[in-house]
């Protein structure tokens, strides 16, 4: 038997590709970058084939720097940024256009028409989601609307519509297979989350034919077999001892795939209903498992299919938060306020308190539970004393408030109180952001010893479906923790910054509603 497991781990800012070996060990490749594409306000694109190639990039050098594993490979998972949409050409497997990526605003227009607000409470109950340009039938929609090769593909019969994993599997397998997960189809709002296919009201409604999408698949499935030649090979920017690696795959198959957070609470062992998890990356992602019933949401959140394993599909209520990690980015790329994300705790720890200055973070709308892509990034409460510091601490708080509301309404929709969350992603290194979300919510805060549990997730899903990995109770052994925060304020004198949160995000609200008007 073979002793690997190769995940991919295709993220919105970068790609890293995985060895999960037998005890649960994860062995990563250097990340490859993903250019970011702005081409007008609230604008988000990827080009599809460079993520493609960054793909290639990380398994080529990952096999280069680890030979024992080459020709030892198991399987291969797949984990992917989910809802960002690829419009394909089905001969030649290129996309048509840049990929619109999930945080992208473009078709607020379209989620606002008639036809689509009058199926409001259909398209809740039938797909866990609520209309908004997150999800990727308005992308689809979009594309037959202004991209004039996407429309005369579609008329032919010659256009694919694909989330990121459903590209990669076609690209991966020569386009002999293009599938995609029920994790990842819930996203789409095209799918029937309680019959697990795509509903034909819906398609109707968004005039998206069936044939033009991923066929669905539970996550423990053969997605199909990797099929790379030369001649594709050459195509894109490898060396020929990438491209020699490359070719040993072939014949392996893609055992396992699933979206980034439910990847996450898989691979947080978040295996029974109440668990819950927070994965801290570009935005925020809390997930609880609901069990094997979906729970629909009064409170504005959303609900998935988050795996499916030997006909038994588990599902997941889900809070979003559009902007976490990406908050930092922006104080040290475009405000310039620290060099590093390291600075943060030491800036934030600088000040007794926030002194009064909350941020509200909605540079691409506001997302559970307020569903408003109109909002735009709000700061309140400067004085002539604010600063620097008191910027980024708002800042950092401001993605604990966020993920603090989620909690408070998941708790409220199921009636299960946590008792603990586990928590993973690259934000989780701040302390000072850790104890708070501690402090606010009055649990224990509990980080994975690896940030990676994406990655993790595919892996032990793709390794259930080949016996690599045996049982659930398996499973369990191979989860470590790395610290525990503990509440160290009381509740309540910490949820009273939570309530001045919660008027800034109203008076970002109120400044949206008068766009257009004369004062």
């Amino acid at each position: 038997m073979a002793d690997y497991i190769i995940t991919v781990d295709q993220g919105t800012t970068s790609t890293k590709a995985f060895l999960l070996d037998r005890k649960g060990e994860l062995t990563a490749s250097k990340p490859c970058p993903i250019t970011q594409i702005y081409p007008a306000a609230g604008y988000v694109e990827h080009d599809a084939e460079e993520i493609f190639l960054s793909v290639l990039r990380t398994i080529a050098d990952l096999l280069v720097s680890c030979p024992e594993a080459v020709k030892n490979v198991d399987s291969i998972a797949i984990t992917n940024q989910r809802e960002t949409t690829v419009a394909i050409d089905k001969t030649t497997g290129k996309p048509v256009y840049n990929a619109i990526v999930w945080q992208c605003r473009r078709t607020s227009d379209i989620c606002k028409r008639e036809e689509l607000q009058k199926e409001e409470q259909y398209i809740s109950r039938t797909t866990g989601l609520k209309i908004d340009p997150y999800f990727s039938a308005t992308k689809m929609r979009w594309f037959l609307e202004n991209v004039p090769e996407a429309k005369e593909k579609n008329d032919k019969g010659e256009l694919l519509f694909g989330t990121i994993d459903a590209f990669l599997v076609y690209k991966l397998t020569n386009k002999k297979s293009f599938a995609s997960d029920y994790s990842n189809c819930s996203r789409t709002m095209l799918f029937d989350i309680r019959n697990l296919k795509y509903d034909d009201k819906l398609l109707e409604l968004f005039d998206i034919r069936k044939n033009s999408l991923a066929e669905p698949k539970p996550s423990c499935d053969d997605f199909g077999t990797i099929e790379l030649t030369k001649e594709v090979l050459d195509e894109y920017d490898l060396d020929d001892d990438q491209k020699d690696i490359l070719l040993t795959l072939n014949g392996i198959h893609i055992r396992g795939i699933a979206g980034d957070q439910a990847a996450a609470l898989f691979g947080q062992n978040c295996f029974h209903k109440g668990d819950t998890k927070t994965t801290y990356g570009t935005g925020c992602f809390t997930l609880m498992n609901v069990g094997e019933e979906p729970v629909f949401s009064d409170n504005g959140l959303l609900t998935s299919a988050a795996w499916s394993i030997d006909g038994k599909t588990t599902y997941a209520l889900e809070g979003s938060v559009f902007q976490g990690g990406s908050v930092i980015s922006w104080l040290k790329d475009e405000l310039h306020l620290i060099d590093k994300p390291s600075e943060c705790d030491d800036v934030c720890n600088s000040l007794v308190d926030n002194g009064g200055v909350y941020l509200v973070p909605a540079f691409t709308g506001l997302g559970a539970p307020y569903w408003d892509a109109d909002v735009r990034g709000t700061i309140v409460g400067l004085t002539r004393g604010s600063g620097r510091n008191h910027i980024v601490r708002a800042g950092i708080e401001s993605i604990a408030y966020q993920v603090t509301e989620l909690v408070d309404l998941m708790n409220e929709d199921t009636g299960i109180s946590s008792t603990h969350m586990k928590v993973d992603g690259g934000v989780c290194a701040s302390e000072f952001l850790m104890q708070l979300q501690s402090d606010l919510l009055g649990i224990d805060i509990v980080r994975a010893r690896s940030d990676e549990m994406t990655a993790m997730g595919a892996g032990l899903l793709a390794g259930l479906t080949t016996g690599f990995f045996t049982s659930l109770e398996e499973l369990k052994g191979l989860y470590y923790s790395s610290k525990t925060y503990s509440p160290d304020k009381d509740a309540g004198e910490a949820r009273k910054t939570l309530g001045e949160y919660k008027k800034a995000v109203k008076t970002a609200a109120f400044m949206a509603s008068l766009e257009g008007e004369s004062l």
